[in-house]
């Protein structure tokens, strides 16, 4: 048995890393939808029919469980999922919720994310399901993806970007769920323009979901750890800046057309 994790591009590889650190062992299928990057734009009907097709994909590949590593897939397909396939689905909005929710101390939480993340108030509705106390802030920050798919994670203009979308939250929380998978690629620069803020990782806490899900003989010894990725489009472009997510070279990576 094996993994299957997808996002709509490169910034699932956030989630991937933080599942081979528990799972070094674990046989896992990457698929990034390069050719119709960026979901955030896109309706929920477009964003459903997308996570069918490469759920349909994966489970051609014997996957155990499935890791939705999209925020905005997670958001308006999750349910649909759930409900159609019969292997265990994992997304990353239910762990960002836990992870702010165990260290905010003024229940006070901010979420950034794409617009269709935000627009479809999942991060709120899960926050407040918890906890009816909670203000919840919410901003779109639709520049933070291309900024970080260009490698510009420091600078003068990244940090620009950054005072744009977060200066709304000055004084008013004190966590920030990083409501993206491409955003804890810009925590450095978060934390230094904004030190007092507890930044939420989606990522860690989806790979601890992942952990509570696999038995112990799902994690055998004899597998090989290998990581398969698959791509819709642009799979050079995929491995020179997926390799800058991971800090490693991708090599097992095939293009595929669903």
């Amino acid at each position: 048995m094996s993994v299957g994790i997808f996002d709509s591009g490169l910034g699932g590889l956030t989630v991937l890393k933080e599942i081979r650190k528990i799972f070094p062992n674990e046989e896992i299928f990457y698929f990034g939808d390069t050719a119709r990057v960026p979901y955030g734009e896109k309706t929920k009907d477009l964003i459903v029919r997308y996570s069918k097709e490469i759920t349909d994909f994966l489970l051609t590949k014997n996957i155990s469980a499935l890791v939705v590593a999209c925020n905005t897939a997670t958001a308006l397909a999750i349910e649909e999922l759930k409900a159609d396939y019969d292997i265990p689905v994992i997304g990353v909005i239910e762990a960002g919720v836990r992870g702010a929710l165990s260290v905010t101390k003024t229940n006070e939480i901010g979420v950034i994310g794409t617009k269709a993340t935000i627009n479809s108030e999942k991060y709120k509705q899960e926050i407040q399901s918890k906890n009816k106390d909670i203000i919840v802030y919410q901003k779109a920050c639709p520049l933070f993806v291309p900024v970080v798919e260009e490698g510009l994670l420091e600078g003068e203009i990244i940090e620009s970007i950054i005072r744009h979308y977060l200066g709304d939250f000055d004084d008013k929380v004190d966590t920030l769920i990083l409501g993206c998978t491409h955003y804890p690629l810009l925590k450095k620069e978060i934390h230094k323009l904004y030190p007092n803020l507890n930044l939420i990782d989606p990522a860690m806490e989806t790979a601890l979901d992942l952990k509570r899900i696999l038995t112990d003989s799902d994690e055998a010894e004899n597998k090989t750890g290998h990581t398969k990725y698959y791509v819709s489009d642009g799979v050079q472009n995929f491995r020179n800046i997926g390799s800058m997510f991971l800090e490693e070279e991708i090599e097992d990576i095939e293009l595929i057309k669903l």
